[in-house]
């Protein structure tokens, strides 16, 4: 991976270590598996996930890459992620941070307010989870803004803050 994409590396390893111990203390409360894509809408990535996401197709072959390329463009406007094949993920190992939270007990901020989310097929029957089990996606955030400047600090892009959609990002539009 490249140096500029080292800190968003590093992040990606922490947050997957998290979440695989919330999976592993909320056990079988925590029904994602391979084919679950419920969650798996539209979304919009920081150019660093996007650069991620385009050195993980750079890393498969030709053949692969166009595929993913062209399955992305032709569901470029659908409201479910364009990612999406047979209900599973095109790039899973290189998927964006918030692909990686998803169906676990998350708390944020909103408005002032402080609100909790979960996916409804997990924790149906948890009469209450432990703290250190709940994803604060404002500090996940904030982890990644920073990450994401660092990013466009030290890269050669001309791509601003401003969030992309997954078909932006695979395809390298604006």
């Amino acid at each position: 991976m490249s140096d500029v994409l080292e800190n968003y590396a590093q992040l990606i390893a922490r947050i997957d270590a998290l979440c695989k111990v919330i999976a592993a203390t909320l056990g079988e409360q925590i029904t994602c598996s391979v084919g679950c894509s419920s969650c798996c809408t539209s979304i919009t990535v920081f150019p660093v996930e996007a650069a991620a996401m385009r050195k993980a197709l750079e890393s498969l072959s030709d053949q692969q890459a166009d595929e993913i390329r062209r399955h992305v463009s032709e569901h470029a406007d659908d409201e479910r992620c364009p990612l999406l094949l047979h209900h599973r993920c095109l790039l899973y190992d290189d998927r964006p941070i918030i692909c990686r939270t998803h169906g676990l007990p998350i708390i944020y901020s909103e408005e002032g307010e402080h609100k909790s989310d979960c996916c409804p097929h997990n924790l149906i029957d948890a009469e209450s989870i432990p703290g250190s089990s709940v994803v604060d996606l404002d500090k996940l955030n904030m982890l990644l803004v920073a990450v994401n400047s660092i990013y466009l600090t030290q890269s050669e892009t001309s791509e601003t803050n401003l969030r992309l959609t997954i078909a932006a990002a695979i395809t390298n539009q604006k």
